[in-house]
């Protein structure tokens, strides 16, 4: 009997230990699929069952990036439609939202198939450099996703200067403005928190922190106004 491999059916082959991403998923046909569980035969070899089990991991991580593209196409081509679409569905939206801005921050080519969705947005909110360094030392050491996320925290929490933010004004005219260059030193949760976001109002970093601190700073000088410039009333 031959077994699909990967959703590659019958081609007799062995598994490899991942799919890659011009595959398609797919699970053993020596199982039957239900909408509710899986069927199993009587006898399985032990290879076979291992496999069927990769099969359901990749399957249940590649949902992730499935769902996440879905509702960005949705959002793009159906903008009247799709939050029908999916309320007639047991989709949570804000969990799709999730996916949706992981999935935005890696186009399909930088998407590595050997690591999980996971590892990707443990460094989603990272500038594009910063996630290709990291995902390709977790690649190349094996790192879970909870091995990735300590090493993230270890190098922010090692006294890391992070480079948060180089606010420069450079608009001169605009009643002779001064450069303000700022470094911080922040651990790398204050760091993904402040870019995300920014992120979700679609603003980068340094300007999203520019109007956090002015909008801060109005609220605290006029929480202090001093009483004797309150107005006076007139007496009569």
């Amino acid at each position: 009997m031959n077994h699909s491999v990967n959703g590659l059916a019958g081609n007799g082959q062995s598994s490899p230990s991942h799919v890659g991403s011009g595959q398609r998923l797919g699970l053993d046909r020596s199982v039957v699929t239900r909408r509710t569980g899986l069927q199993f035969p009587n006898r399985l070899e032990f290879p076979i069952w291992e496999r069927i089990g990769k099969q359901i991991s990749l399957i249940s991580d590649s949902s992730a990036w499935w769902l996440g593209d879905w509702l960005i196409y949705g959002e793009k081509e159906y903008a009247d439609r799709y939050r029908m679409a999916i309320e007639q569905t047991s989709l949570d939206y804000q969990t799709l939202r999730n996916y949706a801005w992981v999935a935005r921050r890696f186009s399909l080519s930088r998407r590595r198939d050997k690591l999980s969705f996971a590892h990707h947005a443990e460094v989603a909110a990272l500038s594009q450099t910063d996630q290709d360094l990291w995902l390709q030392r977790a690649e190349h050491f094996g790192w879970s996703r909870n091995r990735l996320r300590r090493e993230l925290r270890r190098a922010a929490g090692a006294g890391e200067v992070v480079e948060a933010a180089e606010a420069v004004d450079s608009r001169k005219a605009n009643g002779g403005a001064v450069d303000v260059k700022v470094k911080l030193t922040s651990s790398r949760e204050q760091l993904d928190r402040w870019k995300l976001a920014a992120e979700l109002q679609n603003s980068d970093l340094v300007s999203w922190m520019v109007q956090a601190l002015e909008s801060n700073a109005k609220e605290v000088i006029g929480n202090k106004t001093p009483e004797s410039e309150a107005p006076v009333a007139e007496r009569t």
